[in-house]
């Protein structure tokens, strides 16, 4: 089958949307997740993002990167203002909503009214749950660091609240994603939905791992 070959020179040489096309897409499938911040006048915030992943279950932390401050970031101002926010996973019920919080609406705008999502509290969280998304957290920040090589900050944040559907939820822990339809993303704007293969054991040496049924583990 043909290939292509960019080196670095090709790489520097693409426009700037292309190469952000190309890169992207090489990490191959991401979650679609939005975050929900508040201001200090109680103005909800609705943000999607592709770059959240897990950083250690104890303490439970999460991590997601946060672009170049260079233009006003809402969810980036709202989180140092208040130390919270939310995760929402997307799912195939709102995703193209979803994908309409990434316009760059005025600060003293609700992304939740704007694309018809509902916000949703809980007593000790000041940012908004998305109503309509079945796996859902509540995290407090912990640290913001910068990177330098390209500007972009990482954000960590512990979890302090699960909100999840309990049918998702198997013997052994593992949140069954797939039930609830999560979609994900590839490159900036693809939405997939899902199919599980399996589910399979811890790989030991010389031990082939074998398929784990979803309402529970293998010894």
């Amino acid at each position: 089958m043909p290939t292509q070959h960019f080196d670095l020179q090709s790489l520097n040489e693409m426009t700037s949307r292309y190469r952000a096309q190309l890169i992207n897409s090489l990490s191959g499938f991401k979650s679609a997740n939005l975050i929900g911040t508040c201001n200090a006048q109680g103005q909800t915030n609705l943000a999607i993002f592709s770059s959240i992943f897990h950083l250690g279950a104890s303490p439970a932390l999460v991590g997601f990167i946060m672009r170049p401050d260079s233009v006003s970031r809402h969810t980036l101002e709202n989180i140092k203002l208040t130390g919270q926010y939310t995760i929402n996973q997307v799912s195939e019920d709102f995703w193209r909503k979803a994908h309409q919080t990434s316009a760059r609406y005025d600060g003293d705008e609700s992304e939740f009214e704007h694309v018809g999502l509902t916000p949703e509290f809980i007593d000790d969280v000041t940012a908004p749950f998305v109503k309509e998304s079945r796996i859902k957290y509540a995290l407090t920040v912990k640290e913001i660091t910068p990177i330098k090589l390209n500007n972009t900050l990482l954000v960590i944040g512990e979890i302090t609240h699960i909100i999840c559907e309990s049918s998702a939820i198997k013997s052994d822990g593992y949140i069954d994603i797939e039930s609830a339809n999560t979609v994900a993303i590839s490159g900036l704007d693809s939405y997939h939905s899902t199919t599980r293969l399996s589910r399979i054991s811890y790989a030991k040496p010389h031990k082939e791992a074998l398929d784990i049924p979803l309402h529970g583990p293998i010894e």
